[in-house]
């Protein structure tokens, strides 16, 4: 789509471009590697044509990033955070999530997390050392949080039947 529009976009220097991403193009967790991988492909294009875009001067382009947390649409529906943390961090509401990112949109943000609370993990990510994010990270539960949803796929694909290897 990008390559489509943005020819005309730069002659204009005029238009706006939203890529949807996920927290988890932002920082990582067990079981979805290829979830995660896409996404933060999706990061890194958008921060590559932003950079560009303002490389070649083209201000009247705008970019937005959206980042949500899990969006409670059933897509990752069994995937659980630490109990003790899962009120501070619910899955999101689709319309909750529809309306910050056209806030942000309209407001010409260039990036939002959704909830707010997941900048501090991005910024950990990129402040503190390795093994104090991986700390981090089995505090609040990360490193088995896609377990429950990895095995609730894996049951509906086998339908229903539990498959031995």
């Amino acid at each position: 789509m990008t390559k489509a529009f943005l020819p005309q976009m730069k002659a204009r220097n005029h238009g706006h471009i939203v890529t949807i991403a996920s927290a988890l193009g932002l920082f990582t967790t067990a079981c979805v590697e290829d979830y995660c991988a896409s996404k933060f492909g999706a990061v890194g294009f958008h921060e590559s044509l932003a950079h560009e875009l303002r490389a070649e001067n083209h201000d009247g382009i705008k970019t937005t990033l959206v980042c949500p947390y899990i969006v409670d649409t059933g897509m990752f529906s069994g995937c659980e955070i630490r109990k003790e943390i899962r009120n501070l961090i619910p899955p999101l509401e689709p319309l909750y999530t529809v309306q910050q990112s056209m806030k942000a949109i309209l407001g010409e943000q260039e990036m939002i997390c959704i909830p707010r609370i997941m900048y501090i993990a991005f910024i950990a990510r990129a402040l503190l050392p390795w093994e104090a994010n991986v700390v981090a990270y089995r505090f609040m539960g990360g490193d088995k949080c896609m377990m429950p949803f990895i095995k609730n796929a894996e049951t509906k694909t086998s339908g229903g039947h539990i498959q031995s290897s």
